[in-house]
């Protein structure tokens, strides 16, 4: 894993490149690479990976507070070098990358885990496909974010992000809107509240480090604790 998140690094590094990048408004320029899953989530397809990587780009440029590289830009590049089945890159090759995308940080962010839950709340009326009570469903999304300085090939920043949802009430059989692609479906489900949520999360998260330096970080610390406590109570030892 680490090679292949000094290779990367490599790829959109480039002499001179973070003076480069702070040099325009002083804005942290910054890229989001596909998103990768290592939990069983039924809703991950082919194609997910670069629409939460769009919308995580999407949700920080809004903010203001960060340089966005072109996910179309970043995309291309990457799967050109083919960087993350390779993990390797010539020095040559990095700086032209680098170049060609600006990006002084890299997100990579991984889902670990996923879990769904509906249950039952009795009563409850169905009429032509659409739902009206009956149910409540809760959905868990957990994310592992690392920030790679491109210069340095280190990571700078890393969390754990979680976004929950939960609900019942309406449900209309297919909704698209909002999401787009493969996760046109999700928009109004558990899942896709889950995934909203750990991403304005992560947009707060990355804000807060690598932007406002505040004294924000103590609640993002508190949540990283609150966290940990939660996964040693659930682990079963002998």
């Amino acid at each position: 894993m680490k090679k292949v998140i000094f290779g990367v690094a490599l790829a959109l590094g480039g002499i001179g490149l973070a003076g480069g990048a702070l040099a325009q408004g002083g804005k942290p320029s910054i890229g989001v690479a596909e998103f990768k899953n290592e939990s069983g989530a039924g809703w991950w397809r082919g194609g997910v990976g670069w629409e939460l990587s769009g919308m995580l780009s999407n949700e920080l440029a809004s903010l203001g507070s960060f340089r966005v590289v072109e996910r179309n830009k970043l995309e291309s590049v990457l799967e050109e070098q083919n960087l993350a089945a390779s993990g390797r890159v010539s020095a040559g090759t990095g700086a032209k990358i680098g170049k060609l995308t600006g990006a002084q940080y890299l997100v990579m962010g991984t889902v670990t885990a996923y879990e769904e839950n509906t249950a039952s709340t009795g009563g409850g009326l169905s009429f032509k496909g659409i739902s009206l009570g009956g149910k409540k469903s809760d959905a868990y999304l957990a994310v592992d974010v690392r920030v790679v300085n491109t210069t340095t090939g280190e990571v700078d920043y890393s969390r754990t992000i979680e976004g929950r949802s939960s609900g019942g009430g309406v449900s209309v059989g297919v909704f698209r809107g909002g999401f787009g692609g493969a996760l046109a479906n999700e928009s109004k489900t558990p899942a896709g509240k889950a995934i909203r949520a750990a991403l304005v999360e992560i947009t707060d998260y990355l804000d807060c480090v690598m932007v406002q330096r505040d004294g924000c970080e103590a609640e993002f610390g508190a949540k990283e604790r609150k966290r940990r406590d939660s996964n040693k109570k659930a682990l079963k030892l002998d």
